[in-house]
């Protein structure tokens, strides 16, 4: 093994992009065999990046809200193919507006009068893990802020009821449109085990690998190693300082997004892709996943129009599976097809490999660096996997 491509490349990063601070943990076989950090995790830049730094996650909390899932599915208590109203009877009737939704534009989203109709299909569990139920990322519709109106601390449970009163962007299963998918799922979740998401997750992930430092709720002393968060400026190319970060997908204090919900350190969330890559099983011999659940992760969802739709800006060489973007080809990027993961709003990126039994876990705290997830996070998967070869 040979990594200094990848060290010259991430120490570049700070004069190419103004990239403050980065951290990136490797692992194989349940070891280290890459950990790299550059920058500072202050604004003032007086204190190096660390392995205590905290970070808000956002969407790469995803993947462990599908984990979440495919334990209750490996488990016999879900299906894939369930309807979601089987668990969330708000979501049995559903419509489906009348207009076609791609002529209405990219950041279209429907009001409550919108011209609708029945849908044919149900919502189903996988429709909303593979990004297909119909459903968009409004977090502001106007079901919701009438529940906010009435319940300002509303629950997890309730928001996810509220959004189920919006007419749906098109008949559940028939295309691709980012959206709150995994926010219902989090709602399943709670149904099923009959516990608040965020215990769930604590109770049968976390505690099990030995993990601390990641959490819906940063305590006091968590959000004190927040390390400080930027917004990239694409007209003159600076990273402009958040002062007051925060998690902008949190819609009450008692609501948990599945989507992006999760904070943490890069350890922390390393230990979970890392237990994925060893099927299931985690650093300390604890067992979250059976290997043949791990692999289903392995698999696209999508077909037809849908990979195209998904595919409009990036992933050229990726479809979408259960809830997680999965590698489908061998022309583009050095890690295997099957190879699979996500990535975040501030810059996060996690790959999992079961296939050889390796994790990457890179994260910077950095938002609207469109460059991150088009050039730097396919550029850090291949340099590892160049310095894997040497």
């Amino acid at each position: 093994m040979n990594f200094h491509l990848l060290d010259q490349y991430l120490d570049s990063l700070n004069e190419e992009y103004g990239i403050p601070g980065l951290d990136i943990i490797v692992t194989k076989d349940h070891e280290t065999i890459y950990r790299h950090s550059a920058g500072f995790a202050d604004a003032e830049g007086k204190q190096p990046v660390s392995p205590r730094d905290f970070y808000l996650l956002y969407s790469c909390s995803k993947v462990i809200t599908m984990t979440a899932m495919m334990q209750l599915i490996e488990q016999g208590r879900a299906t894939l193919y369930d309807p979601v109203g089987k668990y969330l009877p708000e979501w049995t009737h559903m419509t489906v507006i009348d207009a076609d939704y791609k002529s209405k534009g990219s950041n279209f989203s429907p009001t409550l009068r919108e011209p609708a109709h029945y849908a044919k299909n149900q919502v189903r569990i996988i429709d909303c893990m593979a990004m297909m139920a119909g459903l968009t990322y409004d977090m502001h519709s106007e079901a919701i802020q009438e529940l906010l109106k009435e319940k300002p601390e509303a629950t997890t449970r309730e928001v996810i009821a509220a959004i189920a009163r919006m007419p749906l962007l098109y008949e559940p299963g028939t295309h691709w449109q980012y959206s709150l998918g995994h926010d219902v799922i989090a709602a399943v979740v709670e149904v099923i085990s009959g516990e608040r998401f965020s215990d769930y997750l604590d109770r049968h992930i976390f505690q099990p690998l030995g993990i601390t430092d990641l959490t819906c709720h940063p305590t006091a002393e968590q959000w004190s190693r927040l390390a400080a968060m930027y917004e990239y400026q694409p007209a003159t190319r600076e990273m402009k300082l958040i002062p007051k970060p925060d998690n902008n997908y949190r819609i009450t204090p008692n609501y948990e997004s599945g989507g992006a919900c999760l904070a943490g350190t890069a350890d922390s969330y390393s230990a979970v892709v890392e237990a994925l890559a060893n099927g299931g099983v985690g650093h300390n011999g604890a067992r979250i996943l059976r290997e043949e659940t791990v692999m289903m992760f392995t698999h696209a969802v999508l077909s037809g129009d849908a990979v195209h739709e998904f595919r409009t800006v990036r992933f050229l060489e990726y479809s979408y599976g259960l809830g997680v973007r999965v590698k489908t080809s061998d022309a583009l990027g050095w890690s295997p097809v099957g190879e699979f993961g996500w990535d975040g709003a501030a810059g996060g990126y996690a790959v999992v490999d079961p296939f050889n039994h390796i994790s990457i876990f890179y994260v910077q705290h950095i938002h609207n660096f469109l460059e991150g997830y088009t050039v730097l996070h396919p550029r850090v998967r291949d340099l590892v996997y160049k310095g894997l070869e040497k």
